[in-house]
């Protein structure tokens, strides 16, 4: 019996470490815990390695499982969808199977770095290097990860939006230098724990080395010195003044219409939405603001529809413009897109979506999956997704438009500021969940604000809606299911950050120094068995 309670207590562990790491996100934001929740899978993953009897692929799918799960437990907020005609209970299934599927796909990714971490790190003794290339690899994976259709909970939003200094690492080589360096601090803690003097007494059990009073030694006090450090570089990025030429003010409108998915699209929800966007536009046109901005799918139409709409009618009577959430047209298929209209009631640009939600917008697979899971977008004909490479012009000049979703994806806002986009407009509907999600989402929002060094102006349904400067502070944020209209004075800035110049250029480099490290370590070995022979 002593193995199976032992392997319990190791998975109870991660799993513990990987709910803590859950935490620190909306709705709790226990922020800080991030910076030792991943040691104790460290740890493991490190000890692991040198018994048959634990599997490190395990014990980090069932931290990751505890993270990802708790984390984006939001996602069960789409049930019900009667509204939508899902049977109730086929509508709980597709929530669960949601929930099960992402919390897996993200446990996946942790479960990767640990059969690297056992692969390569099987063979290196040195503690500092066994950081380097857990630290790389972890980045590597995140930056692959990132590129497909599911990424939301990146290491680095569990420190958005209350931890702004260390956040605008951001400003030096995106979100990825912010993973960089929370697995860096949490690697260290855990080489701390398995170095020290009493290592040998813990039996493999992270607590009881951390409690060891010969805790401290070298590798903590380099943990407790990395921290301090990046945060200091942090603060210095924050605390750069911002120089915001009154010239290059806007004062931005938004319009929170607090519209119910479950009505949206009969006649009840689109006669609020025609009733509450041009009266939100017309209170917003009498403050004297530049433009005006709506949520994702304000007006649930197709374009063609949308010109002939009361909101456009208003526009073209009072001549300010209005960005506009609607359907696009792209052949026989549809474009979740966001319109900018201008005061002779026409389209100047329009800006499709990219990164559309699997299942939600479109079908993985669907060849395969399209009979068991009914696409749940609320048009019957394809949606399809917009160019990667699309720049979405205004009468004030480039703007970077990011629509719900896309948040998450950071290079979507990093080459359109690279192409000159001069202010961030976010416009999102997460009506469908729990108050936690849209927070999560205001936090993501925050991150592309540091990263770009550009205002950003959020519109979405039912909240958060918000104004955030470029330093990540909002500046003015609605309550959730409320009807709000707000105006506030934005600035138009053309800076570039080391990020949006050369992208994320940290995880190459630690990809680079990891493997020369490796590299060095095994011809090291092979050098020495050479000797021994002789």
């Amino acid at each position: 019996m002593k193995y199976p309670r032992k392997n319990f207590i190791l998975y109870s562990s991660c799993l513990l470490s990987g709910i803590f790491m859950g935490l620190t996100v909306a709705p709790v934001n226990a922020w800080f815990l991030a910076w030792v929740a991943l040691a104790p899978l460290w740890y493991l993953v490190v000890n692991a390695t040198s018994s048959p009897k634990q599997s490190p692929p395990l014990l980090a799918l069932i931290w990751g499982i505890g993270y990802h799960g708790i984390a984006l437990s939001w996602i069960t907020g789409i049930h019900p969808m009667t509204w939508m005609g899902v049977p109730w209970l086929a509508s709980l299934a597709i929530a669960i199977f949601c929930w099960i599927f992402i919390t897996l796909w993200g446990a996946a990714s942790v479960a990767l770095w640990a059969t690297g971490i056992r692969i390569i790190c099987k063979s290196i003794q040195k503690p500092y290097a066994r950081v380097l290339i857990g630290t790389a690899l972890w980045c590597g994976i995140e930056a692959i990860w990132s590129w497909g259709a599911l990424f939301w909970s990146s290491l680095s939003y569990t420190q958005s939006p209350y931890n702004l200094v260390i956040i605008h690492l951001g400003q030096l080589s995106g979100p990825y230098a912010v993973t960089a360096a929370i697995v860096a601090v949490n690697g260290l803690i855990a080489e701390a724990c398995l170095n020290h003097k009493g290592a040998k007494d813990a039996k493999g059990i992270f607590f009881a080395s951390f409690v060891s009073s010969r805790f401290i030694n070298k590798y903590l006090i380099t943990a407790t010195a990395l921290l301090i450090s990046l945060h200091l570089l942090g603060l210095s990025l924050y605390t750069r003044p911002l120089i915001q030429p009154p010239a290059t003010a806007l004062k931005i409108g938004i319009i929170q219409g607090n519209i119910p998915n479950h009505i949206k699209l009969y006649q009840e929800g689109l006669r609020r939405a025609l009733e509450g966007y041009t009266s939100g536009y017309l209170s917003l046109v009498t403050q004297g603001v530049d433009a005006v901005l709506t949520p994702e799918g304000a007006l649930p139409f197709f374009q063609r529809h949308i010109i002939s709409s009361s909101l456009v009618a208003a526009v073209r009577s009072q001549g300010v413009v209005a960005w506009i959430g609607g359907f696009g047209e792209k052949g026989k298929s549809y474009t979740n897109s966001l319109l900018t209209v201008t005061g002779d009631g026409e389209v100047f640009s329009r800006y499709d979506k990219v990164k559309l939600v699997p299942i939600g917008e479109y079908v993985p697979f669907e060849e395969l999956l399209g009979g068991i899971i009914s696409r749940l977008s609320p048009l019957d004909e394809h949606q399809v997704p917009g160019s990667p490479n699309q720049i979405f012009n205004t009468p004030f000049g480039r703007a970077i438009a990011g629509i719900c979703y896309e948040s998450a994806f950071p290079e979507v806002f990093r080459y359109q500021a690279q192409a000159g986009g001069q202010f961030i407009l976010s416009s999102s509907n997460d009506a469908h969940y729990s108050a936690s999600m849209p927070a999560q989402h205001h936090a993501q929002d925050i991150m592309r604000a540091i990263e770009t060094d550009r205002w950003a102006v959020r519109a979405t349904n039912t909240g958060y809606s918000a104004f955030v400067d470029p330093h990540g502070r909002t500046v003015w944020i609605s309550q959730h299911n409320t009807y709000e209209v707000h105006a506030e004075t934005i600035y138009r800035r053309q800076t570039q950050t080391l990020y949006v110049r050369w992208g994320d250029w940290l995880t190459p480099l630690l990809l680079i120094s990891a493997t020369g490290v490796w590299l060095f370590n095994f011809l090291t070995v092979q050098l020495s068995r050479k000797q021994g022979l002789n």
